[in-house]
């Protein structure tokens, strides 16, 4: 992973890590539970749990795992693998968290399902990713513009744009109860740490997007300089945030 990954690795955790530690810490985690965090990325997410679990372990997986740190804690285990091709026993963890990594994946639902397998009787289900709306409908010009070559690069990387809209119903669809859910809105305008992601995001990669010819340096220029401006604020992503359990035996 180079620097600028790196740097956007941060901040993403700056960013969301707030609502997701919220939502797991409301759930009724056991001191000796066995966690699950795939795709954890630089591992905000990795050490909190390790701290929450005094008596349990998590396993942190990842296709990069440069910035994970194994010696962060004893109960943290760090395996670089794709989860698409790996697998565990069915009942192995009592938690598994899944953020910003199933819309991405070749075959999402697949892995939901052997996520669902892989939780213990009672254990619970976290997922976090993001409904991507129309360009056509953004606030401004620039924005419809600029929202509409990002999320090309991102169609043309094969990700569902779509899939967190699905993912409610189908943990519920999948056997697990008590599912529940927190919608949070995204885009210009929608917080601080929300404008400096974007902002680092299309500074660091948002160069091969004028080079493809699908926006002007002009007009990333002109979105840049509008994210702390009223005028500008737009709803581009919502963030679903869905949860539940797998029924006690």
């Amino acid at each position: 992973m180079d620097q600028s990954e790196a740097i956007l690795s941060k901040l993403w955790e700056r960013n969301y890590d707030p609502l997701t530690t919220e939502i797991i810490g409301r759930l009724p985690l056991r001191p000796d539970a066995r966690c699950l965090d795939i795709g954890a990325g630089a591992g905000s997410m990795a050490y909190w749990l390790a701290e929450r679990v005094p008596e349990g372990s998590v396993l942190a997986v990842d296709v990069d795992t440069d910035l994970l740190d194994a010696s962060r804690s004893p109960r943290l285990t760090v395996c670089q693998a794709d989860v698409e091709q790996e697998d565990f026993a069915p009942g192995s963890f009592d938690l598994i968290l899944a953020r910003g990594v199933l819309s991405v994946l070749r075959s999402p639902d697949e892995l939901l399902e052997r996520a669902v397998r892989w939780l213990a009787p009672g254990g619970r289900l976290v997922v976090e990713d993001f409904y991507f709306l129309p360009a056509e409908d953004a606030a401004t010009p620039v924005g419809r513009a600029v929202v509409e070559a990002y999320l090309k690069a991102f169609r043309l990387r094969g990700a569902d744009m779509r899939f967190a809209r699905r993912l409610p119903a189908r943990l519920a669809q999948l056997g697990l109860s008590g599912v529940d859910l927190h919608l949070r809105p995204l885009g210009p305008g929608q917080g601080e740490y929300e404008n400096e992601l974007m902002r680092r995001r299309l500074e660091l990669q948002g160069q091969p997007l004028v080079d493809n010819g699908w926006v002007s340096a002009e007009q990333l220029a002109e979105f840049l300089t509008g994210l702390d401006r009223p005028e500008f604020r737009d709803v581009t992503t919502l963030l679903f945030s869905v949860w539940g359990q797998r029924p006690a035996e």
